[in-house]
């Protein structure tokens, strides 16, 4: 006997429903690029930023107390990745501390994670903000905006008459080896800046972390960053636009914070 399922659309709806950001899909361009030839660019790079750190003994330990936080609140974000992008499934997942003033931190593609002592040292971070720049970063490399703006760049490089002709990969495989330069100083746009701190936000509720640290932390980044050209002169949103946006999303985050601290 055949059991025929008949679904409304409000059930169907509901269905497909998820709790959190609504960011949409990935942009098409990172389809231009194999994601295996990116990640493969970032393995070598990162691995050459470590070498190079360790030889200027600023490599932090891995029995640092820095180093230990940070892998600690790795450890409770990386498991929420996968929701984000299956890849992120079969990333050797790395976090590193380099010893340096820059206030900054990345994500590569393929999980590789590192933060300067400068923005643990400088902005005082707490554990729910270390935990939303972490977030912020790997929201980066889940939604692929390196890819993407690599495979923007390549199709602008190669010209629409040729893009037709590498469809199938293979010269757009070799073509990524010259963007693969850009990775540890990719500049990404407003809207994927803004995209990953919303997937970021989401990604350390999830692990337990106040969302809320979103504010302090961009308040904490904009009085550290006095002078810095105002909004419309930047790829980057203004502080006070990511505070703005941040406490809009707060609804859809902190259900997820709370059901996390419930355990």
């Amino acid at each position: 006997m055949t059991l025929l399922l008949v679904f409304s659309p409000v059930a169907i709806s509901v269905a497909v429903a998820r709790d959190g950001v609504d960011v949409g899909g990935n942009s098409a361009f990172s389809q231009l690029v194999p994601a295996d030839n990116v990640e493969r660019a970032s393995v070598q790079q990162y691995a050459q930023m470590l070498q190079e750190a360790a030889s200027k003994n600023a490599l932090g330990a891995k029995n640092n107390p820095q180093v230990v936080r940070l892998r600690a609140i790795a450890g409770k974000i990386i498991p929420f990745a996968v929701d984000w992008n299956p890849r992120a499934r079969d990333w050797r997942w790395e976090v590193n501390l380099i010893g340096s003033k820059q206030i900054n931190a990345f994500c590569m593609p393929g999980g590789k994670i590192a933060f300067y002592s400068g923005i643990l040292d400088q902005l005082k971070l707490t554990d729910d903000e270390v935990a939303m720049v972490m977030g912020h970063e790997i929201a980066h490399a889940l939604r692929e905006h390196a890819r993407a703006r690599m495979g923007k760049n390549a199709a602008t490089g190669i010209g629409a008459s040729l893009l037709s002709q590498v469809f199938g990969f293979g010269q757009l495989g070799q073509t990524v080896t010259n963007y693969g330069a850009q990775l540890l100083t990719l500049q990404f746009s407003r809207t994927d800046e803004s995209e990953a701190d919303l997937v970021g936000m989401e990604l350390a509720a999830r692990a337990g972390y106040n969302p809320r640290a979103g504010i302090t932390l961009w308040q904490k980044m904009g009085a550290a960053s006095n002078g810095a050209p105002p909004q419309w002169l930047s790829t980057h949103p203004s502080g006070n636009s990511r505070i703005s946006e941040i406490e809009m999303n707060l609804p859809k985050v902190m259900p997820l914070y709370e059901r996390a601290k419930k355990g």
